[in-house]
């Protein structure tokens, strides 16, 4: 089924931009698509149509957001061809692909940007990826997602996939929006947004949200809990304008960890936390001293994330813009995470046991598993700035950039603690197996660090002909870090790292329009992931010998596009090859690998004059491990040869002042392999989501929400710590919300 799905799309696509070819001396044009425009990536900033751009970027408009009613941040990332996201872990803590790139966990290869600037530096530290530190509310205009492309060379130099979220912004009418959510989970949640006019070219926007339940997967207390607040104040200059941001959020959830998969009963809504075993007592550092945790705290962020923009004319051809940005926080997880399989009572003890905490009976048949109790605090700190001079002339533009970035992390971790426990809902400690030190491992340490990045980059573009235009970028960085760590938390530093290195990254691009509504684009690159603080705990020895653990990503891309009448369609065929290091078990050293892949995205959108429309994100890739450890010839692991995303709408006309949207999704992913051995194999899946949308007044609008329909019991990953236990993590399980909003 998978597979005709996947051919179906493909050639409907294919077939769709065939028949827009044969049609193009037809006048009909969707002037939404021909004015749809991108910033991100583009020279200095400034605006560009999507049509005219020589990468592969997609625009995921407000509209779009509420529609996919995302879970989390990650969660929003499935709308963008060439990324596998894995949002089953919770509101924070996802795992991010993208185009083959290698990687054990979290998202090394991505970055988060607030109004165009990094909220973070480093991509991934452990336990801890751009979007943790970033919520979804109202106050999103849309996001941009840019794969490769010039990316390399701007900005924080990200050779991955970044993403672009953009606030609203206010303007002379005052206007906002209330609105009420609850699920069949007891969501409780409100969200609010007000914009307007302070005076005269000086514009406010603010809004935020408070919400709380027990998760999609009850944990048996208000386990997801948060509030946000944001403001974004805009003045519109006589050479061009500024705009401050201010964002806080206190927001946190329980981290979903793989569940048993040969437990009878074990299915897509089991959590391990619950009442009985939310205090925990765990042992920390050479002494044993005692430590209470309370998993409640689950995994989330704290903290605030501020910045200025200025974009200003300086002369007729020369312009300057400036982002800053501001972020510090606590970023931290409190989890239970599994430590190998599950098995019976019998098979572990030979007779029965007790609950320790109820007392009741525990038989022989049951299943007990070890969980441990893992706590990393972080505190971390970053300050970016990024500084562009473009100058404009009749046939081309250059511009000359310098960007900086400071970082710092305090972080504590006390991982291990393992100790058997009931696997069912919320399962409790068993008497007569109590273990921590004997039972498997615990790794404590204290570190803390500091990085500095200073880059200088420009770029030229050149119009050849009116049809034909080339760019060119290159940057120049040096990434300076000090790090100290006491392993064990003896009291003594164990390891010292002070690090000094820079890197040249380069990108060159060509676009050719075909005619008005069509063209190709072409871009090779290379670009760097620079070290951070884990990558040398994990591979100190390497370090002390003289590698530089700078890993190289080259690319290249090949892409057409076309906007015709109802129709918007862009397709890119993608080729890299990227090094990176993954770590099994925090603590144990990295394996190092080096992946190929290439592959075709699929980015369209039709529009028919009845109110159907369809939205199609697909991506094709192949993966190679060709070098760096023993599974040389083996695919990627966690990544699938395809996933395809069809999505249909149809708006109704009710009444003059009625109106609806039905919609749904279709979702089909291939089969993944668990890890870079390719010894454990994830089942594909297909997933389906359908929801409507209820104008009921110019003001009014109820949305009605139902995810994964079929209750599909797809699997995510496996046991990232232990690929050959019987462990796996599910999407999540069928849920429905509701959401009641007045517009004014």
């Amino acid at each position: 089924m998978q597979k005709t799905l996947l051919s179906l799309a493909v050639q409907g696509v294919l077939l769709s931009l065939s028949a827009s070819t044969l049609a193009a001396d037809e006048p009909a044009i969707e002037e939404f698509f021909l004015e749809e425009v991108v910033v991100t990536g583009t020279a200095g900033g400034g605006e560009m149509r999507k049509l005219d751009a020589s990468f592969a970027i997609t625009n995921v408009s407000e509209e779009d957001i509420i529609k996919f009613s995302p879970k989390s941040t990650a969660d929003l990332l499935k709308t963008i061809p060439g990324v596998w996201a894995e949002s089953s872990g919770g509101v924070a803590g996802a795992n991010v692909f993208v185009r083959g790139f290698p990687g054990g966990g979290d998202a090394p290869f991505y970055t988060l940007q607030l109004e165009g600037a990094p909220v973070f530096p480093p991509a991934t530290l452990s336990f801890l990826e751009n979007t943790t530190l970033f919520r979804i509310d109202e106050t999103i205009e849309r996001v941009e997602g840019l794969r490769g492309g010039p990316q390399s060379v701007q900005d924080n130099g990200q050779p991955g996939l970044t993403t672009n979220f953009l606030l609203k912004r206010g303007d002379e009418e005052t206007e906002g929006q209330i609105k009420y959510s609850t699920s069949d989970y007891d969501l409780q949640r409100f969200d609010a947004v007000l914009s307007g006019e302070l005076s005269d070219g000086l514009y406010y926007m603010m809004g935020g949200y408070v919400s709380s339940s027990p998760g999609i997967r009850d944990a048996g207390f208000n386990a997801e809990e948060g509030s946000q607040f944001t403001i974004n104040i805009t003045k519109e200059l006589d050479n061009g304008e500024m705009n401050v941001y201010h964002r806080t959020t206190d927001d946190h959830g329980t981290w979903y960890l793989p569940a048993a998969l040969n437990v009878p009963g074990i299915d897509a809504s089991y959590v391990q936390n619950g009442t009985l075993n939310r205090q925990q007592t765990i042992l920390v550092g050479p002494d044993n001293t005692e430590r209470r945790v309370d998993l409640a705290d689950g995994r989330g962020w704290d903290g605030s994330v501020s910045g200025f923009n200025l974009n200003i004319d300086l002369t007729e051809n020369w312009s300057l813009s400036n982002s800053l940005n501001f972020t510090s926080g606590d970023a931290d997880t409190v989890g239970f995470v599994p430590n190998g399989g599950a098995l019976t009572v019998s098979d572990l003890l030979g007779a029965p046991t007790t609950g320790a905490v109820t007392g009741r009976t525990i038989g022989e048949s049951e299943f007990v598993q070890q969980f441990g109790t893992w706590e990393v605090r972080k505190q971390i700190e970053s300050l970016t700035n990024n500084m562009a001079f473009s100058g404009r002339y009749e046939n081309f533009t250059v511009v000359l950039g310098y960007y900086t970035a400071a970082t710092s992390v305090e972080e504590f971790w006390a991982l291990g603690n393992h100790q058997y426990y009931v696997v069912e809902d919320g399962g409790e400690l068993i008497t007569g197996a109590e273990c921590v030190d004997s039972c498997g491992w615990n790794y404590d340490i204290d570190a803390s660090g500091d990085s500095t990045d200073n880059a200088f980059y420009s770029t030229l573009s050149y119009d050849v002909s009116s049809d034909l235009s080339l760019d060119v970028g290159v940057r120049t960085e040096t990434h300076d870090v000090e790090y100290s760590v006491d392993e064990g938390l003896t009291g003594s530093i164990s390891k010292f790292v002070k690090y000094d290195e820079s890197k040249t990254s380069y990108t060159l691009g060509a676009n050719y329009a075909l005619d008005e509504y069509s063209g190709l684009f072409a871009r090779v690159s290379r670009g760097y992931k620079f070290p951070y603080f884990d990558d040398f705990r994990d591979n100190y020895g390497d370090y002390t010998s003289g590698d530089d653990l700078i890993k190289e990503v080259n690319q290249f891309e090949l892409g057409y596009k076309v906007v015709h009448e109802n129709l918007s369609a862009y397709l890119t065929f993608f080729g890299n090859e990227v090094s990176d290091s993954s770590v099994t078990l925090p603590g144990t050293p990295a394996v190092d690998a080096t992946t190929e892949a290439y592959g075709l995205e699929i980015d369209a959108k039709w529009v028919h004059d009845s109110g159907i429309s369809l939205l199609v994100n697909a991506t094709i890739q192949e993966t190679e491990i060709v070098e760096g450890d023993a599974n040389i010839g083996n695919e990627s692991q966690r990544q699938p040869g395809y996933q395809v995303r069809l999505s249909p709408s149809y708006d109704i006309q009710l009444s003059d002042s009625m109106s609806a949207t039905v919609y749904g999704s279709l979702s089909v992913v291939d089969d993944r392999w668990s890890d870079s051995a390719n010894s454990v194999e994830l089942a594909g899946y297909e997933k389906v989501d359908l929801g409507v949308i209820l104008n009921a007044s110019e003001n009014l609008n109820i949305q009605l929400v139902m995810d994964n329909v079929t209750d599909e019991k797809g699997v995510t990953e496996g046991d990232p710590r232990n690929p050959d236990a019987p462990n796996g993590r599910y999407i999540m399980p069928r849920n429905i919300k509701l959401s009641v909003g007045y517009a004014f």
